[in-house]
């Protein structure tokens, strides 16, 4: 049995699947940070998080029994990856899981941006009524443009092409077009042509302040920019200004620089003075839908990799995804240095023992070597002793059929 920190929400779903297997569930509503984190995670063997833990190399240091990282998002910029592989600490996420609510969310802010929705909405609160067509247009035919065309990218393409825009697409990866959709060789020549530009990039560093002033500069004057991807990327200060002079003529935002930890906190923008920018609080993927499906998919590779070693889709380890043979007893899960001989070691100390292996699968991602091998037979403690003791050791374990 394992003990299981859940932070900052995930859907009740995660709590089902950990529950069948009878794991200790612990959950806390919101972010944890330092010591606080390290604190909770005393005897904690997985944890799940959501956007706003920062799981760092001080907290990791600190807990050697953690085994697993679950984030329950798309994004992983939270977890310090390279030190999870140091520790051999498995890390998943949902890539794909709320893509269907982002994709609606843009589309819905393309339309309400495009018929002034923000503005109409306010005027009407403070009782006054202001019926004109001025400035209001129907998205049919207008250029949507995408930057970066992923599994949300792509899917916006496909239900923006079906209202009647014409797609415009930019991405650093070879991507192939869906539909009617174009893909340009230019961010400049996007950028130019497009009525509204809509940003779905990931949160590498290399993305902070991507979108800028200069990029701003380059956008069709009285566009509109929506930004549901990863807050660090667009120049918040820029976008003010351009919204202050009117050469971007409407903005939608859900994700910003820096965010409350907690619901209830206070929130503070430049962009908050603007009427004709919809505000939202990073809940691109915050549909019921898509939650379940998230606290699903996140808690089945959490439990895959506890019960099986399987490390499909892991955003940090070589991937595995076998599960044991009918006839193993023993599956010794072990993550190690990816050093030449690792494999001719490893066989020699089973075959020393007379262990009886009948299958083994090795996969190498860089500097990491994730290798399982599945025993009939009893395993001798020595073999187990002698592969955590070796330098090439990373994390050992060593996982018995459940019948």
């Amino acid at each position: 049995m394992a003990r299981i920190l859940l932070l900052e929400n995930p859907h009740v779903s995660a709590d089902d699947l950990f529950a069948r297997a009878d794991h200790e569930i612990v959950r806390i509503d919101h972010a944890l940070q330092g010591q606080e984190l390290i604190k909770a995670l005393d005897g904690v063997q997985m944890l799940g998080i959501r956007s706003k833990t920062a799981v760092t190399r001080e907290v990791i240091e600190a807990c050697p029994e953690l085994v697993a990282i679950g984030a329950y998002c798309i994004g992983t910029n939270q977890v310090d990856l390279e030190t999870a592989n140091e520790y051999g600490i498995a890390v998943f996420n949902a890539p794909y899981a709320n893509t269907r609510s982002v994709v609606e969310l843009a589309l819905c802010e393309a339309i309400a941006l495009t018929r002034h929705l923000p503005e109409k909405n306010a005027v009407l609160h403070d009782r006054v009524w202001e019926k004109s067509a001025a400035g209001a247009h129907e998205v049919r035919g207008k250029t949507l443009g995408i930057v970066g065309y992923g599994s949300i990218g792509s899917q916006l393409s496909v239900l923006a092409e079906a209202m009647g825009m014409r797609v415009l697409f930019f991405d650093i990866a070879e991507r192939l077009a869906i539909g009617n959709a174009r893909r340009l060789r230019s961010l400049d020549e996007l950028l130019a042509s497009s009525d509204i530009v809509s940003l779905h990039v990931d949160g590498r560093p290399t993305n902070r302040n991507f979108f800028g002033r200069d990029q701003m500069d380059k956008m069709k004057p009285g566009a509109i920019l929506i930004n549901l991807s990863r807050g660090s990327i667009v120049d918040i200060n820029a976008l003010s200004d351009k919204l202050a002079d009117g050469s971007i003529s409407g903005a939608g935002i859900d994700v910003y620089p820096d965010e409350p930890d907690a619901n209830g906190d206070p929130f503070d923008s430049p962009l908050i003075r603007f009427p004709n920018v919809l505000l939202t609080p990073h809940i691109g993927g915050s549909t019921v839908e898509a939650q379940e499906s998230i606290g699903y998919f996140v808690t089945g590779k959490l439990m895959d990799y506890w019960r099986k070693g399987a490390t499909e889709l892991s955003v940090n380890l070589p991937h595995i995804a076998s599960s044991p043979s009918v006839d193993s007893l023993y599956r010794v899960a072990w993550i190690h240095h990816n050093t030449p001989g690792a494999l001719a070691r490893v066989n020699q100390v089973f075959a020393t023992a007379g262990a009886n292996i009948n299958r083994q699968i090795l996969a190498t991602a860089g500097e990491i070597g994730y290798m399982v091998t599945d025993l009939s037979g009893e395993l001798p403690a020595h073999t187990v002793q002698h592969l955590s003791d070796s330098e090439q050791n990373i994390r050992l374990r060593v996982l018995k059929r459940e019948y």
